[in-house]
């Protein structure tokens, strides 16, 4: 998932010099870079000689950028097909580790990637796989049950007509399975049709591609195993581009850098909260007007970033947050 935006076959990886002053006092070390799509950050980091990168994506289409980078950087840079909530199995490759990047979105050549049935244009099947899954949007949309679509939609789309528009799917689909231009018929015939900034369709894609790819768990996993993987000193940054991602990087670092109770749910002996991160900026850093200009879908970024000053903590606290999210997740065992 990574959010480096091409208009005109020209990459532009967002919030670029931000990220790159947030981390350059670090510089002289490793960087993980957990969302590597087009390479943009990755490249950026190495232009300093005294750095290393180790990128993953879960996304095999990224491989022959990979191998560029790799041919023209050598041993400074190392790629793994990996989900980055697998990056804890990286730890005997991290010595002197300072930092992890973390970048959200979606790149357009996913996105305009018809087979991956992302695109409002496809009219092939729903996919919207971002590698390494057990499912499809396809399957989702064709075998869960009115209830669970109702669910998804609402709470991952943030869809005020999420039980409409499931009620006409599952009416739709007892004629024939549905493709990706069938959904946004689906949609726009649930909604009333109307041409807008934001498409119609926006929230409920938004829903399937965040339950296929489990992309709740995959970022609340991530930011955990970041943390554990991560010295004292390092950093960690995170560039969302939708609330629901936001909520929980947000509350991942200010729960942790501010001393308080936790949830009165826990034993009396768990019911201090660890102070585990410094951070510089209590409010999301955006793009400025010049890059949005520049390249329009940076306008929905926001980063964040705090830098590790504690270890070891349970993170309890945080899991318990979003149970109810992680609960709908968990409707694919029904796939």
């Amino acid at each position: 998932m990574n959010a480096t935006i091409k208009l005109e076959k020209k990459h532009f990886p967002v919030l670029l010099n931000e990220l790159e002053s947030i981390i350059s006092p670090l510089y002289g070390g490793t960087f993980i870079d957990c969302t590597f799509g087009q390479g943009g950050y990755s490249k950026k980091i190495l232009e300093n000689s005294e750095n290393k990168v180790i990128a993953l994506d879960r996304d095999k289409e990224v491989l022959d950028k990979a191998l560029s980078l790799k041919k023209r950087f050598g041993s400074k840079f190392n790629f793994y097909n990996l989900k980055f909530s697998e990056i804890i199995s990286l730890l005997p490759k991290t010595e002197n580790l300072k930092g992890i990047i973390f970048d959200l979105g979606y790149s357009l050549n996913q996105i305009n990637d018809l087979n991956r049935g992302i695109s409002f244009k496809s009219k092939s099947k729903l996919n919207m796989k971002m590698g390494m899954n057990d499912f499809s949007a396809e399957d989702v949309i064709n075998k869960l049950d009115q209830e669970s679509l109702t669910k998804i939609i609402k709470s991952f789309g943030e869809e005020q007509k999420a039980k409409l528009i499931a009620k006409n799917i599952i009416q739709q689909r007892s004629k024939k399975n549905i493709l990706t231009h069938d959904l946004v018929s689906i949609i726009d015939r649930s909604k009333g049709y109307k041409k807008g900034k934001i498409h119609n369709a926006t929230k409920t894609f938004q829903a399937l591609r965040i339950f296929v790819n489990k992309e709740i768990s995959e970022l609340i996993y991530g930011l955990i195993n970041s943390f554990k993987l991560l010295p004292v000193g390092g950093i960690i940054v995170v560039v969302t581009f939708h609330s629901i991602e936001d909520k929980i990087v947000k509350y991942f670092f200010k729960n942790y850098s501010e001393i308080k109770n936790s949830s009165r749910y826990y034993p009396e002996s768990n019911n201090k909260i660890k102070l585990l991160f410094k951070l510089a900026n209590n409010k999301p850093i955006y793009p400025n007007q010049s890059e949005i200009k520049k390249n329009p879908p940076s306008r929905s970024a926001k980063l964040r970033y705090g830098i590790k000053i504690g270890e070891s903590s349970d993170f309890n606290d945080f899991i318990s947050k979003f149970e109810s999210l992680l609960k709908i997740e968990n409707l694919s065992n029904e796939l």
